[in-house]
């Protein structure tokens, strides 16, 4: 089949509206910046390198499509659908993702700075040394999903389920994490410096080599976590819940706080 150009998607676009059905096109390379392809069919659909800046792809599908390398910049990509999709080193700054299924996606390497992600299912899918700096991912889902190496300094996680999540080595510093669900994910190495878990739950975390320093932890759930060599400095831990939480003479604690007393907490020799 061959190539479509900008000038031929153009004209579909002004003769079939919305829903034009560009299932499994090669569109690789194409100048599509800014146009209209709300309710698209893009399943399968080649756009490796693709400029789709400004574009407007609400509720698209784009499921399994390959989006490597594209331009989606400030796009508008809520309720769309990109099940398996990959998008890798994509750039989607500023870009509109609401509400839209990530599930499964490969986003390694991606850059989703300021992107808008709330409720956006994220299920599994692989955020490996992704850019999500001051991205807004309230109530987003991402239980499962590998954020190992991501950056995710400022950004607002509020409510967010991350249970299972790997984020090992992440940078959090200073993220919003209040009410957050981090039920037995890996947070081994991970910097929190400054982040808010205020009643965040982290029953069976790994918390291991964590800095935590400065990191506001109150009313949060730290029932058989693992605090083994972490950093709790200047961490506010007020009516935190501890049950058979682990740690070590490596793991550092607050002044003033006296864990000797603490019930729940188990020492690992």
């Amino acid at each position: 089949m061959p190539r479509l150009t900008r000038e031929q998607i153009e004209r579909a676009i002004d003769v079939m509206g919305s829903r034009l059905d560009l299932d499994r096109r090669d569109l690789q390379g194409l100048d599509l910046s800014g146009l209209n392809l709300e309710g698209a069919i893009l399943v399968g659909s080649n756009l490796f390198k693709a400029d789709l800046s400004g574009a407007n792809l609400r509720g698209a599908n784009l499921n399994a499509a390959n989006l490597s390398s594209v331009n989606l910049r400030q796009a508008d990509l809520s309720r769309g659908h990109l099940f398996e999709a990959h998008l890798l080193k994509a750039d989607l700054r500023d870009a509109d993702l609401r509400e839209a299924d990530l599930s499964r996606a490969e986003l390694i390497g991606v850059d989703l700075e300021g992107a808008h992600l709330e409720g956006t299912n994220l299920k599994r899918a692989d955020l490996n040394m992704a850019n999500l700096k001051r991205a807004n991912l309230w109530r987003a889902r991402l239980e499962k999903t590998t954020l190992s190496a991501a950056s995710l300094e400022g950004a607002d996680l509020d409510a967010a389920n991350l249970r299972g999540a790997n984020l090992v080595g992440a940078d959090l510093g200073d993220a919003k994490l209040r009410g957050a669900d981090l039920n037995t994910a890996d947070l081994s190495e991970a910097r929190l410096v400054g982040a808010d878990l205020s009643g965040a739950s982290l029953k069976g975390a790994i918390l291991s080599g964590a800095d935590l320093s400065g990191a506001n932890l109150s009313e949060a759930d730290l029932e058989e976590a693992d605090l083994v060599g972490a950093n709790l400095a200047s961490a506010s831990v007020q009516n935190v819940r501890y049950w058979r939480t682990r740690y070590d003479e490596r793991t550092q604690w607050p002044d003033g706080f006296d864990h000797a007393f603490a019930n729940g907490l188990i020492r690992e020799e």
